[in-house]
């Protein structure tokens, strides 16, 4: 037991406690919310017991990858990388819809099923291998051919899950997005790329999108031009203004039913049950833990470490945003959970998987480090 604390004890002196201590803070925090559900009526006990499940395996995985070197967990890209578009790519053959998205598998262990998002694992699988194509290319990182490859790197991944869910593909183009600026594109580029895109918006209206995506985003301008696509938003917007100041109470049991309130919109049930003050609460929770992640990228002891700390902190910002903003009917309904908060055993594991690759950065940038692997 005595050299059990001596390891604790040493592994606390070095790593993050403060980023830890407020990643911690934010599940309690979603397992308390849950709770609050569970017993107004508006979801199930599994959802507590998946809950608080990853956010255990989460945590040992987070200490475990934090133990190694993340160089050396990056350079093993060609073993997980397969694993995770093989996992993807297996959802359009056997997947299971959800929300309208077939992008779930289902395991059968023991008599029970389990489910899980292959597309959350392949954000962290693409954080690494991104961050490793950056630094492989930083003092080059203008040239026409490397802007090319790099965008090849990205597009196969945001092509790819874009034919399953439009959502995690938005998240990954914003990650995508946001490493490249950090890695210094020029701005000449990102204007070509904007311009680009303008050009190409009445293709993707006309062409691409479906009637179903399209009023998703009709109703963001209009709620009331059809209840039925904008239901979600409507009730969520009916249970924040609910909450008032201090909010209706978490057990309170008297709360407004919005669908997949355990998860897409966890923020609806916070800013009913805590108000505006449990709301904004919630939002500097995120806030620190994102700009923590961010300062960590700064104290790297390379461009690898660096660019895994900014690919993480745009995987929370992202969320987080358009979570909000879908909560907030000021964005369409896209599926996108809020961090560490929401439900959802996928999400929370592959956060915790990016929480270990932040801690090792940390660790390893730590001249008083106990180990080296």
């Amino acid at each position: 037991m005595k050299r059990i604390w001596s390891a604790v004890s040493s592994y606390l002196h070095v790593t993050d406690k403060f980023l830890l201590f407020f990643w911690l803070t934010a599940s309690g925090l979603s397992v308390v919310f849950l709770l609050g559900l569970y017993t107004s009526g508006l979801s199930e006990r599994s959802k507590i017991i998946t809950q608080v499940g990853a956010i255990g395996i989460g945590l040992i995985a987070a200490l475990v990858i934090s133990q190694f070197n993340y160089n050396s967990l990056v350079k093993l890209w060609k073993l997980y990388l397969p694993v995770c578009f093989i996992l993807v790519a297996a959802t359009f053959v056997v997947g299971t819809v959800r929300g309208g998205d077939r992008a779930w598998l289902i395991f059968g262990i023991g008599g029970r099923s389990m489910s899980i998002q292959p597309s959350e694992f392949l954000k962290i699988s693409f954080i690494t291998t991104f961050s490793l194509h950056l630094s492989k290319v930083a003092d080059e990182i203008n040239s026409f051919r490397t802007v090319f490859l790099l965008c090849i790197h990205g597009g196969a991944h945001i092509l790819l899950i874009q034919l399953q869910d439009s959502g995690t593909a938005l998240i990954f183009l914003f990650i995508f997005i946001v490493m490249l600026f950090c890695a210094g594109l020029s701005w000449k580029y990102l204007v070509s790329a904007a311009i680009a895109c303008v050009a190409m918006a009445p293709i993707l209206w006309f062409k691409i999108l479906t009637e179903y995506q399209k009023m998703r985003i009709l109703i963001v301008l209009n709620p009331e031009q059809d209840a039925d696509y904008a239901y979600q938003q409507l009730r969520s917007a009916i249970a924040l203004g609910t909450g008032g100041l201090q909010g209706t109470g978490i057990f309170s049991g008297k709360h407004v039913p919005v669908p997949e309130v355990y998860n897409d919109f966890i923020f609806s049930f916070v800013g009913e049950s805590s108000g505006f003050m449990g709301s904004m609460g919630v939002i500097l929770l995120l806030t620190v833990i994102s700009l923590k992640v961010l300062y960590n990228s700064s104290i790297a002891k390379d461009p690898v470490g660096q660019f895994i700390c900014i690919g993480v902190f745009a995987m929370i910002v992202g969320q987080t945003f358009t979570n909000l903003g879908m909560c907030l009917g000021l964005l369409p309904v896209i599926g996108v959970t809020l961090p560490l908060f929401s439900s959802g055993g996928s999400s929370v594991l592959s956060l915790y998987m990016g929480l270990g690759l932040v801690l090792s950065v940390y660790c390893h940038s730590n001249t008083a480090l106990f180990y080296e692997k």
